[in-house]
This record gives C-alpha cells, sequence and structure tokens, in this order.
C-alpha cells in the first residue's frame, strides 16, 4: 500500500496479551521493537479478555451513528454471556453442542427485557449482538460459532495485557531471530512436495549413513534427515495430507486433521486522501440494522457478502500509516470475497462506507489491498479452532510426533508444530512459537537422553 511507512500486516496483526507469559512479547521486548506504551506496567495487566477495547463509533445500516449507551448494553450483555459459555469447560452435561446455539439461546431468554420490551429498542440490540457474533468469527477464525465446539470453548487461555503493535512490522521479530541464524541456514521459496519417512536413504558417494526421512521439493531438489519438524497450517493438511507424506500419516492423525476447525478471517485495507472519522476514532464499527441471531442468515454470498464485515480498525498512527482503513472479514463471504476484483472489492466498501456514514459523496478510498488467505495454496485459511465434533485432545494428537512406537529405535522422524498443535493458545503466534519451541526440546532431550548400553 503506499502509505507514508508502506507497512501493512497481511498477517497476524497485534501481540495478544503482552504481558511476561507472552514469548512473543518477551522477545519484541528483549529486542526493543515495541513502543512505550506496550512497556507499561498497567497496561501488562489489563484483562482485555481478547477484545482491546479501542475508542469507537457505531455506525448503523440508516447511515447514522448509533447512541454508545445502545451499543455498550449489548456488548456488555455479549461478553457475559460469552464468559458463561467458556464456563463449560469441563461439564458433563451441556445446554448446546455449538458455542453459536448456546449463545442464541440465551439471547432469545433475554429479549422480552431488552431496551426496556420495546420493540424498535429490542430490534437495535439484536443487531448489535449480530455483529458481536460476526467478531467473534473472525477472532475464532470460523465461518459461524455454530461451528465451534461449546465444551473445549473455555480451554483457549488469553492472556492479560492491551493487545499492541510492532512499529516496524510484526516481520521485525522474525528478522532479529534470523539474523542471529549463520548465512544460508534459511532457504525460501523451495516449496517441499513430499516427504517420506519410516525409510533409509542414502547420500549419493556416501553409503555408510542412511536417513529415515526424505523431504522431496517441487523442483526436484531433496534432502535427507533424521528428523523433520513439520509447520504447514492444518488447512493445508487438511487438503494435501494424503499426497504430502509417504507412508501416510496414522488414521488417529488424519482423523484429529479432519475434525478440528480452520477457517478464514481477512483484511480489507482502504487508503484515504483525508479521514472521514475523528482522531480519537479507532474502530468504526458496523452494524446492519434489519439483522437479528434468532434468524438464519442469507446464504447469498453475491449479493450480501460485505454484510460479515464487522467493521474497520484505524491503522496507528497516522503520522506512519497515511489515512489507512483495515476491515476485517471472515468465512464464506470472506471466501467469496477472495474471488472478486480488486476494483468490486473497492466499489463495494466505497459503497457501504457512503451509506454508514450517510454521506453519498464519500469521496472513494485512492487504494485497496486485502488479503486472501483462503485461497493461498499453502494455507487455504488462517487459523484452527476447535470444531463441533472436536475436542482439545485432538490437538495433542496433532501434535504427537511420529513414528508413534516408543520402541521404535528410530524416533522422531516427523515432529508437528504450528498454532494448530497448542493446546490453549491455538490460532496466535505465541500458541506457534511455543510449539516450536516445545518440538526443539523434545529433540533437545533425545540427543542428550544416555545411549542404552
Amino acid at each position: 500500500l503506499p502509505a507514508a511507512s508502506g507497512l501493512v500486516e497481511m498477517g497476524a496483526h497485534w501481540i495478544h496479551g503482552p504481558s511476561p507469559g507472552n514469548p512473543v512479547f518477551r522477545l519484541a521486548t528483549h529486542y526493543g521493537l515495541l513502543g512505550p506504551e506496550a512497556a507499561l506496567e498497567e497496561n501488562q495487566q489489563a484483562e482485555a479478555g481478547g477484545h482491546p477495547p479501542l475508542p469507537s463509533v457505531t455506525y448503523g445500516s440508516s447511515g447514522r451513528a448509533l447512541s454508545l449507551r445502545v451499543v455498550s448494553e449489548a456488548h456488555d450483555l455479549f461478553d457475559s454471556l460469552l464468559a458463561s459459555a467458556r464456563a463449560f469447560h469441563g461439564a458433563e452435561e451441556l445446554p448446546a453442542p455449538s458455542v453459536g446455539q448456546y449463545l442464541r439461546t440465551e439471547i432469545a431468554r433475554r429479549v422480552p427485557t431488552l431496551g426496556g420490551g420495546e420493540e424498535d429498542a429490542q430490534r437495535l440490540r439484536l443487531a448489535v449482538l449480530t455483529t458481536c457474533l460476526k467478531l467473534e468469527c473472525c477472532i475464532s477464525g470460523t465461518h459461524s460459532m455454530d461451528l465451534v465446539a461449546l465444551e473445549p470453548f473455555g480451554e483457549y487461555v488469553s492472556l492479560p495485557g492491551l493487545d499492541c503493535t510492532f512499529p516496524g512490522g510484526y516481520s521485525s521479530l522474525p528478522d532479529r531471530l534470523l539474523s542471529a541464524l549463520p548465512e544460508g541456514t534459511v532457504l525460501l521459496n523451495k516449496a517441499v512436495r513430499t516427504i517420506r519417512w519410516r525409510g533409509s536413504y542414502r547420500e549419493e558417494g556416501n553409503e555408510a549413513r542412511d536417513f529415515p526421512v526424505q523431504v522431496e521439493c517441487e523442483d526436484g531438489d531433496a534432502f535427507l534427515a533424521d528428523h523433520v519438524i513439520i509447520t504447514v497450517p492444518l488447512g493445508f493438511l487438511k487438503e494435501r495430507h494424503q499426497d504430502f507424506f509417504q507412508p501416510p500419516l496414522p488414521k488417529r492423525k488424519v482423523e484429529a486433521i479432519r475434525r478440528l476447525g480452520f477457517g478464514t478471517n481477512n483484511k480489507i485495507f482502504l487508503e484515504f486522501e483525508q479521514p472521514f472519522w475523528e482522531p480519537q476514532q479507532q474502530l468504526l464499527e458496523v452494524v446492519w440494522e434489519d439483522e437479528s441471531p434468532l434468524e438464519e442468515p442469507s446464504t447469498d454470498l453475491e449479493t450480501n457478502w460485505f454484510k460479515k464485515l464487522i467493521g474497520f480498525v484505524v491503522l496507528q498512527p497516522p503520522a506512519q500509516h497515511g489515512h489507512v482503513l483495515c476491515g476485517f472479514i471472515a468465512g464464506k463471504e470472506s471466501e467469496y470475497m477472495e474471488t472478486l476484483s480488486d476494483a468490486e472489492v473497492l466499489g463495494t466498501m466505497t459503497g457501504v462506507l457512503r451509506m454508514l456514514t450517510g454521506n453519498p459523496h464519500l469521496p472513494a478510498p485512492r487504494s485497496m489491498l486485502r488479503s486472501r488467505w483462503h485461497s493461498a495454496p499453502y494455507t487455504q485459511g488462517s487459523y484452527s479452532y476447535v470444531a463441533v465434533g472436536s475436542s482439545g485432545d485432538d490437538i495433542d494428537v496433532l501434535a504427537q510426533p511420529l513414528p508413534e512406537d516408543p520402541e521404535d529405535p528410530r524416533p522422531l522422524q516427523l515432529l508437528f508444530a504450528g498454532e494448530a498443535t497448542h493446546r490453549t493458545f491455538y490460532s496466535t503466534t505465541h500458541g506457534a512459537l511455543l510449539s516450536g519451541w516445545r518440538e526443539a526440546e523434545r529433540l533437545n532431550q533425545l540427543f542428550e537422553a544416555p545411549t542404552p548400553g
């Protein structure tokens, strides 16, 4: 994006829960990559529960800003229902299989008391609650909260701390880590076609030693190894595990891959010549006033895809980024958006903003950029969630190294890391980092173990 610093995050955006328990935060602090606010003691102790409280304005589809009181009432109700949904972790009896069904039942029960029982006030609060559900879809990386299992939902851990961003971009952290490695350690643009394990492979000209694993690349190159740590996203595993591993993965692991959820959350960046929002506003929330969580959402993506948009975060600070809004959209609608042209997305977003602000002459954004995580062949979505029919045990099965037989003379041929292998921090960068450290430590233990003899 031709913004002032040319910097936008297509992937991870925030450090979620920047506090001492978060390894991404610890590293970023160690390398001096964060702004001064992130270091403040009170910011590290704030309990945001995964929702950064940004000063915001909420636009209704009738072209007006909605009453702050109405919006915060609905948000408070939703937050309390979400907290009660997390309390079912470990429960024998469940009121519903999914988070979505549970929330809808609870919302329906409270309709008579919403907005003092007055019908229009009730309707408006239901519309705001619909936006809350869409936001939760973005956070969970799912099409619908009806797909997210209720019992394991509370197993996910939110760390304390006000979510913060990297002034120099998220990539400033991996860049730092990489700079410590010897030249040529990391090969980029080297797509892997097949991982062959449980084999006996020799290097040409070196018959003395054989290796159990051969990593075959799309370009025909092959690498021999004793151990391979696999960090490809769950979306890629879902589509490709059958031809990616030879021999195929054991049935138990295949079942875990199939059962766990993996969905799409995309960003749409819009750059403006001039802001139409107030300088203090950091979040522009969007509410479609005719929607209700108690009614079936439309399946007509072509006509309605943009209604899944939860709103826009204002990139901070404008001195660095220019005047840029970042919209978030999840699920099938998000995947449909990826199939449209830039011009179509830009045109639709312009129309939506004109409608919301009630200003038909609002200037169009001067540029647009968006992520396309679903159509990216090596991700096929954004991040994982624990789906209905799945549980945290599936995450642990996915993380289990192969071969499974502890007596195998050549253990730990395939190790698995990545956000989808962390039972309490799935869907986060810190979960991904910890899972990589976990597997590295597993290999350390192996090399330090005394040889039997």
